[in-house]
């Protein structure tokens, strides 16, 4: 069974992430927020390969396209949260979030799960504008409806 390209591109996403914010971890560069905003570029990478594979196959349908962006973005944002979540739970849980919750504007103090539902929001919003970035970027390449 072939999985669709929405979650392989997903996939590619989340491992990204994954690997780039590893990489920080060890570079001990995790506490410095603007470093995390790097995260969206991978975001519009698996979006864009999504619609360049798409454009390959023939499909030029806006709206088709615009979906497929977005359903991509949304995979690669849940499986990152998911992973996210399950980073902070082998880390310590609740007791982790109090150093990662430092560079976030949080009142109190942050559970896992309202940390990850934060940045699961946070990675919605992203994926709308990186969708409605891309199919500006492209829209020489679809048609107007």
């Amino acid at each position: 069974m072939k999985l669709p390209k929405e979650l392989l591109n997903g996939i590619v996403i989340f491992t990204g992430i994954g690997l780039y914010f590893l990489l920080m971890e060890l570079l001990h560069l995790s506490n410095l927020y603007y470093l995390r905003l790097l995260n969206i570029l991978f975001v519009y990478y698996g979006a864009n390969r999504t619609l360049q594979s798409n454009f390959r196959e023939g499909e030029i349908f806006f709206a088709t396209n615009a979906v497929s962006a977005f359903l991509t973005s949304l995979a690669g944002i849940f499986l990152s949260t998911a992973g996210l979540l399950a980073y902070i739970y082998a880390k310590g849980g609740d007791a982790y979030i109090q150093n990662l919750s430092q560079t976030f504007l949080f009142v109190g103090t942050p559970t896992a799960v309202t940390y990850t539902i934060t940045l699961l929001i946070e990675g919605i919003v992203s994926a709308l504008i990186v969708t409605f970035s891309l199919m500006l970027f492209w829209k020489n390449k679809y048609p107007s409806d």
